[in-house]
């Protein structure tokens, strides 16, 4: 009976050999398919046309996907748009190639490229109707009786030069009429700018409600108002920028990220992937009494306009996992209502209580100074943090008790589970949520801030793909919050590479981006205090001096052997740092005769070399 293995007892667990990431062989390394950011910015933007266009007619379009159904569709698009109008067999070859990929924005991209000049040559005055277009197309807004009268201008100058088949000039209603026919949304950009446009045309202009979970989400950024201690220095750091998502339909917090750096790509980035993902409670030191299950795909992100969310990786990272970003209009936080109420809610129920709050408005603080009163350290912060959202705010109903945000989320749930990520598409999502970079591979891997990266799966691609001047320079990803890998693009194998950090001392084990440059920082500051100066500016002097002299004996030396012959005698004399400085022999009497002086010695030294020789 000893040798009885219980198979459900799942304490007995087989021990895998560890191996190390950098010894991992290139063919049995885990590669992630590449992503948009890996064509060059114009395929890019041709590939996110494309997908705009079929989106546009997945919308309209009434039945299959037919040259019946699909050419009045095109007509109304590319309609006086002087723009090449693709085939309906293009339009559905690029739709098949969509949905074949799973939704890969990456399977638009062209992958061959004719050459040579494609310019379709302009008949009648279509060119002259484009310069006076441009003219009309300004900020300064110029009337149509103005830009007609620039093309009947512009077309008379070149009919001077025109011996048969003048140009013709359309009437001033037809030049209005084709005004009139151009987009009108463009055309406010144009002449208004894009507030004013999207003023007049409203196309965020009112809030839908949400049928489902992860229909709409809402993010924002904001600073908090309390001020928090650093967990081991335990002095005041400063208020923290909080940046969360915040699920429409059931009031639910999807999830968040907390920093003390200015909003950026990088915090939307983690927030979004905080969500996204299933949450772990596991590695808070405080025990809760609820799960918290909110996560899954989102279809709808509404953004503000910060500098952040109009970042073009932020648009591919989302379009390639199936987000869509809406943009919410400038100066109306009101149509973001749901997370900008959020934040109320954490300044007043949650803030409101601990030492160390701060107020929005300077003159609530009267004689209440919150540095001196602060008492919370951030890692202490964020683990409470937890508790509320998942035990307080998830649990307890609003202000008008018309719902429970947790059982709102589990009937929608219910009804309509949301979309989730399988192992593949989880890892390929936290490649497109980092930073992008271009790094130059070496013989010994890559440099990043001061730090190599490198290991054998690399070495075996330096081995077998042959790299030029162009395509050493490769797309790396980083994520910022740990810089003890890195993630390189490799065009021949079209997938990602995780590449390892070689510090051997573990310098780099779940080492930001930030904390990393400021040790390097402090690390400079204290090698500059820690240098005498003037004792190195007195040696340096001290070595010019004692050059000089040198300089001065030797103008005075009549030495005039040759350098080769005197370089042999230095080496057999062993002039060296660890022997003797000087060529010079002992005088011996018994062996060698006494020589009158240095230069006789040193010409028969070199009679005897050039014999040797």
């Amino acid at each position: 009976m000893s040798d009885f293995i219980n198979e459900f007892d799942n304490s007995i667990v087989p021990i895998k050999p560890e191996t190390p990431d950098q010894y991992v062989k290139l063919e049995d390394a885990t590669l992630i398919k590449r992503d948009l950011d890996t064509f060059p910015d114009f395929l890019k933007d041709k590939a996110f046309d494309k997908y705009k266009l079929i989106s546009i007619i997945e919308k309209e379009i009434s039945g299959g996907w037919t040259q019946k159904n699909i050419d009045p569709i095109l007509e109304n698009l590319f309609e006086e748009n002087n723009a090449k109008k693709p085939n309906w067999r293009t339009v559905v070859r690029w739709r098949k190639a969509y949905i074949d990929s799973n939704g890969d924005l990456s399977s638009l991209v062209v992958k061959q490229h004719k050459m040579g000049n494609r310019t379709k040559r302009i008949d009648g005055d279509e060119f002259f109707f484009d310069k006076a277009l441009e003219r009309f197309l300004d900020a300064k807004r110029p009337k149509v009786t103005t830009a007609y009268q620039y093309y009947k201008d512009l077309i008379m100058i070149a009919n001077e030069n025109v011996v048969e088949g003048e140009i013709p000039v359309i009437s001033y209603s037809a030049f209005n009429k084709r005004i009139k026919s151009l987009p009108p949304y463009p055309t406010a950009i144009a002449r208004h700018g894009k507030f004013k446009a999207d003023q007049w045309f409203a196309y965020c202009g009112s809030h839908i409600p949400p049928t489902r979970i992860l229909e709409r989400v809402e993010i924002d950024h904001t600073p908090l108002d309390l001020i928090l201690l650093d967990d081991e220095l335990l002095i005041p750091i400063g208020r923290p920028y909080l940046t969360l998502l915040v699920d429409v339909f059931s009031g639910c917090i999807l999830g968040f990220h907390l920093s003390y750096k200015s909003p950026s790509y990088v915090s939307a980035a983690k927030a979004i992937s905080h969500a996204i993902k299933p949450k772990s409670l596991e590695h808070l030191s405080i025990a809760l009494q609820n799960d918290w299950p909110c996560y899954g795909k989102i279809e709808n992100l509404v953004v503000d306009n910060g500098a952040e969310f109009w970042s073009k990786s932020l648009e591919h990272a989302c379009h390639a996992t199936g987000i869509n970003i809406q943009y919410n209009p400038v100066r109306k936080p009101w149509l973001k209502p749901f997370v900008e109420r959020f934040f109320g809610m954490i300044n007043q129920c949650f803030l409101s209580e601990i030492p160390g709050k701060t107020f929005s408005n300077i003159l609530e603080k009267e004689e209440y100074k919150p540095e001196k009163d602060a008492i919370m350290r951030f890692s202490t912060f964020v683990e409470e943090f937890h508790r509320w959202i998942v035990d307080v705010y998830h649990q307890d109903s609003n202000s008008r008790e018309t719902r429970v945000p947790i059982k709102r989320w589990q009937q929608g749930f219910d009804v309509y589970p949301p979309l989730k990520m399988n192992d593949e598409e989880d890892a390929r999502f936290s490649i497109l949520m980092r930073v992008s970079d271009t790094r130059t591979l070496t013989r010994n891997g890559f440099k990043f801030e001061e730090l190599m990266y490198d290991s054998t799966a690399l070495a075996d691609y330096r081995k077998h793909y042959p790299q030029t001047k162009e395509s050493v320079k490769k797309i790396i990803k980083v994520d910022p919050d740990d810089i003890s890998k890195i993630h390189v693009y490799l065009e021949e194998l079209e997938s990602y590479l995780e590449v390892p950090c070689t510090e051997t001392t573990g310098y780099s084990d779940g080492l930001s981006l930030y904390e990393h440059k400021t040790i390097k920082k402090i690390n400079r500051e204290i090698i500059r205090e820690s240098k005498d100066s003037l004792g190195l500016a007195k040696a340096r002097m001290a070595i010019h001096e004692r050059i000089k002299q040198e300089q001065e004996v030797f103008i005075k030396s009549k030495t005039k052997a040759k350098l080769t012959a005197v370089k042999k005698q230095a080496q057999i004399a062993d002039v060296s740092n660890t022997g003797k400085g000087s060529i010079k022999v002992p005088e011996i009497e018994s062996i060698q005769p006494k020589r009158s002086n240095i230069s006789d010695v040193l010409d028969d030294w070199e009679d005897e070399v050039e014999a040797f020789e």
